[in-house]
């Protein structure tokens, strides 16, 4: 089976954490390749093993794609410069 990526807004819509398999879709990724690379720390973001499970921090992932969450509050606030 072909793994099936997710759409920006299915990813905007995820979670702080989810489990390998997901991250594994949002980035075109195999559940098995996942896995074999999570397990030799070479997955492409920091993956957290709780138990037998692995997670993953989205706010992670999506900085790994290049997708921001809109911050509520910031949209206003001009970017901080250090004088």
């Amino acid at each position: 089976m072909i793994a099936s990526t997710l759409s920006r807004d299915e990813l905007l819509q995820l979670p702080a954490m989810i489990d390998l398999a997901t991250a594994a879709r949002a980035l075109g990724i195999g559940r098995t390749k996942a896995y074999e690379l999570a397990k030799i720390g070479e997955f492409p973001c920091p993956v957290l093993r709780i138990g037998t499970s692995y997670r993953v921090r989205t706010a992670d992932l999506l900085k790994l794609i290049g997708i921001e969450r809109d911050q509520p509050g910031r949209e206003n606030r001009p970017a901080r410069t250090d004088s």
